[in-house]
């Protein structure tokens, strides 16, 4: 299955996890006035409409390129996935400390705490069984990687944001049940109030950590090392090409690269012959890297890189 496929499919499944799980949640808090269920009930609904936006995105970023933007629309989906890690901070997070606020300042009795159990039990299956699908697609991608390096380093944030989603769910939802069982056992309110800020810290840490990334992926990031490297080594395997210098690129989207590549030609070769062995590199990289949209080669000497480089460097040094 192809990488956008997978990325959509994902944001689906935890789509209909949690609409079948904020409903629930919403009429169980209505039955018991649980402070940490309505919590959960708005943090399901948050992570509705977050799946809603990541869709959206996937659709926008799925455009062809026009005169407007001639590179694609590809960097769509990495604004709309960090509106969505903001809208899990303000809406879930703040919701969440309110509603643990008001139920300190006016503490209510949970009633009917086994309803409570058994909506909490199945909002953990259903969050679970999109966790473990999101979780599989996610291995697929991470190679060697710990787990924080591949978040760290993934293109794709429609399946990273709906595993944190779905990882942040689980925490809220053993929270949630810590605070509705210690009211039950000790007839203490303010354990379900502060269950409900439990939750909301953990919305608001992984909210967090989602908006750090997606601002990297939207400032743009460059591609993952080892495509550099490769882009390098099949231009310097060239028989045109004295010297592969380097190569700049930037992620334009989960699945579009735009690379910009520096190499000295050998001195006898004519403009012609260069333009064809530019077009030789060109179809060499497409085809081992479909990803890789755009391509410019700058003829330069290596010296001349070098400098740049260097120069590049200091500026960043002195900033």
């Amino acid at each position: 299955m192809h990488r956008k496929e997978v990325g959509h499919k994902v944001v689906l499944v935890a789509l209909a996890a949690n609409i079948a799980i904020a409903v629930t949640k919403f009429v169980a808090a209505a039955i018991t006035s649980s402070a940490a269920m309505l919590s959960e009930g708005v943090h399901s609904l948050v992570d509705t409409i977050n799946e809603l936006l990541l869709l959206y995105g996937i659709k926008r970023a799925a455009k062809p390129p026009d005169r407007r933007h001639p590179f694609g629309y590809g960097r769509e989906l990495y604004f709309w996935s960090f509106v969505v890690a903001l809208l899990v901070l303000v809406l879930g997070t703040g919701a969440s400390f309110y509603e643990g606020t008001m139920r300190l300042l006016h503490p209510e009795p949970v009633r009917n705490p086994s309803l409570n159990y058994a909506v909490l039990a199945a909002a953990f299956l259903f969050e679970g069984a999109s966790w473990w699908f999101t979780l599989r697609a996610f291995r697929k991608t991470k190679g060697r990687q710990t787990w924080f390096e591949a978040f760290r380093s993934s293109k794709d944030p429609s399946t990273f944001t709906v595993l944190f989603e779905d990882t942040a769910a689980l925490a809220g939802l053993v929270i949630a049940f810590a605070g509705v069982a210690g009211t039950h056992a000790f007839d203490l309110p303010i354990l379900d109030a502060l269950a409900s800020y439990g939750i909301g810290t953990v919305l608001a840490v992984s909210s967090l950590l989602l908006a750090r990334e997606t601002k990297e992926l939207l400032l743009g990031e460059p591609a993952h090392p080892h495509i550099r490297q490769s882009i390098l080594r099949i231009a310097a395997n060239d028989d045109g090409v004295r010297t592969a210098n380097g190569v700049l690129t930037t992620q334009m989207g989960p699945n579009e690269i735009i690379a910009a590549l520096s190499a000295e030609f050998e001195d006898e070769l004519s403009t012609s012959e260069i333009e064809a062995c530019v077009n030789r590199i060109e179809c060499a990289i497409k085809a081992a890297h479909p990803d890789v949209a755009v391509l410019f080669v700058k003829p330069q000497t290596a010296g001349t890189w070098q400098r740049r480089v260097a120069a590049a460097e200091e500026r960043a040094a002195g900033s």
